[in-house]
Formats: C-alpha cells, sequence, structure tokens
C-alpha cells in the first residue's frame, strides 16, 4: 500500500499544498517563498528518503513566523494521513547527527500522543532573514499535527546554520527509522493494540 497524503491549508496568512510520500527517493520539489526553510525541507527529504512537494503562498513581507508555522502544521498532518493505521511500522527512531562542530540528536516515537521537546540554545537570533526561534515554532506544530513524542537535542555547537541543519538532517533520520515497515512486526506495534 502506498504511503503517500496531500494537505491543503488556506487561511488569511497562508496558502499551502503539501504532498507527502514516506517511501519515497529523497525527491523535493519546494516554493515555500522562506529561502533557509527551503534548504532544510530540501535536506530533510533527501536524508529521509521522503519525496515531498510544498507550494506555499504566505504574508512574508511581515515575517516568515505564519508560512513556517503552517508548513510544520501541513508536513505533520500528511505525516499522520500517509501512516495511516501505523501497522508493521517500527516507531521509534533515534538519530545522531554531526555537522562540522554540531551535534544534533533526535528521537522520536509515533505513538499518538504529542508532545515536544527541545534542549538546546541557538547562539544567533537570526540565519540570513530566518528567525531561529522559528524553528521551535515548526518542530513543535510538526509534532502535534503528527502526533508524535518528538525530542530534539542539540548537544553542542556555535554556528547556528549548522545547528538547526544537524536537527532536520536528524529529524529525517528518525522519522525515516521510525516509519520503516519491520517485518517482524506483526500489527500494530503496541500493547495496546492501537496507536
Amino acid at each position: 500500500m502506498e504511503r503517500v497524503a496531500t494537505v491543503n491549508r488556506k487561511t488569511n496568512e497562508t496558502d499551502i499544498k503539501l504532498s507527502l510520500g514516506v517511501d519515497g527517493e529523497g525527491f523535493s520539489e519546494l516554493e515555500t517563498g522562506v529561502p533557509f526553510l527551503t534548504h532544510m525541507l530540501d535536506l530533510f527529504a533527501k536524508h529521509g528518503q521522503f519525496d515531498l512537494k510544498v507550494d506555499a503562498k504566505g504574508d512574508i513581507e511581515i515575517d516568515d513566523h505564519h508560512t513556517t508555522e503552517d508548513i510544520g502544521i501541513c508536513l505533520g498532518q500528511a505525516l499522520r494521513e500517509a501512516l495511516g493505521d501505523k501497522k508493521g511500522i517500527k516507531r521509534y527512531g533515534n538519530a545522531f547527527v554531526p555537522m562540522d562542530e554540531a551535534l544534533a540528536q533526535v528521537v522520536v516515537d509515533l505513538s499518538n500522543r504529542p508532545h515536544f521537546e527541545l534542549r538546546g540554545e541557538f547562539p544567533s537570533q537570526k540565519v540570513g532573514t530566518f528567525d531561529t526561534e522559528l524553528v521551535h515554532e515548526f518542530l513543535w506544530k510538526l509534532a502535534l499535527e503528527a502526533r508524535m513524542n518528538l525530542h530534539v537535542i542539540v548537544h553542542y555547537g556555535h554556528n547556528t546554520h549548522h545547528m538547526i541543519e544537524a536537527v532536520f538532517k536528524a529529524l529525517a533520520r528518525a522519522l525515516d527509522e521510525a516509519t520503516t515497515i519491520d517485518p517482524r512486526v506483526k500489527g500494530i506495534p503496541s500493547s495496546k493494540g492501537m496507536l
């Protein structure tokens, strides 16, 4: 069964169409209007082997907040929809990724119980024109809408770009592991019988 989903979200602030293929080849086609976020989503798709298309128009003349947040919402909804009942998945994923001097770790549980923790501080408030506080906003909305438990730990680093890039690569790899079908898993990977 093909694990793909398309989400459309239109508000007074944004108009987004997002498609996600979980079992992809790392292909991305991205129009976000937010260059740094585009870069992060491109490497997210590549390192997670996800196929990701995003066509987003937002009120970036104000700032990048609404567009970044709403893309996180759409990506979370698409991930949840694409995984369906989650039969046979590994459910948990953990990845450490270095990026030069920075080291990030991401741990996920596709538990249907949304929770988000971020440990680590970014030295700069901006990368280019992108407000680094939006990383938290994006990841929290992603976790909430995907209904996953998401823990992000930036162990160290001093270049903010490298630190955020390590986070997105680790997120991709952790989700790739968690969404992988494991032939040893029979049915839903939970003693409750559902996720």
